[in-house]
């Protein structure tokens, strides 16, 4: 499994919008400064976050965008498949994928589902909030 950069820079975003996290709304340019991620990559990776009910945003003068939640309610897991799709290893996995003809026979799905089980597990169990302590490596972090 591979995370593209778009999921990377999507955690790195919601770290960010997690430590300046005070109620009101974050200005996008700030964002995009403090992380040195292109302007319209960011607005991008918002539109998805903001349709998902992860952020809420705000046109206009004192406008941009902030966490809906707690920074420990979220995972990193739902923020990785929001902009990643599902993170399954193989394609029969995959949401709505449809069965393989040889499942019932296949030695290693058993292996895959399991992989699968620990990737969301794992990602599951780290909210943003664990990622903010001071062991995340402060403001210049890199994911």
């Amino acid at each position: 499994m591979k995370i593209s950069t778009r999921g990377r820079y999507a955690l790195r975003v919601m770290i960010d919008l997690a430590e300046h996290f005070n109620g009101n709304y974050i200005r996008l340019k700030d964002i995009v400064e403090r992380q040195d991620i292109s302007q319209k990559y960011v607005e991008g990776i918002m539109t998805d976050l903001s349709k998902a009910g992860m952020l809420d945003g705000q046109h206009g003068k004192g406008g941009g965008y902030k966490l809906n939640r707690a920074p420990e309610e979220y995972t990193i897991g739902e923020i990785l498949r929001i902009t990643e799709g599902d993170l399954a290893p193989i394609a029969c996995l995959g949401k709505g994928a449809e069965q393989c003809v040889r499942a019932e026979e296949c030695r290693t799905l058993p292996m895959w589902k399991n992989l699968y089980k620990l990737i969301n597990d794992y990602f599951d169990g780290i909210s943003l909030a664990d990622l903010m302590s001071d062991e995340g490596g402060g403001e210049n972090y890199v994911i």
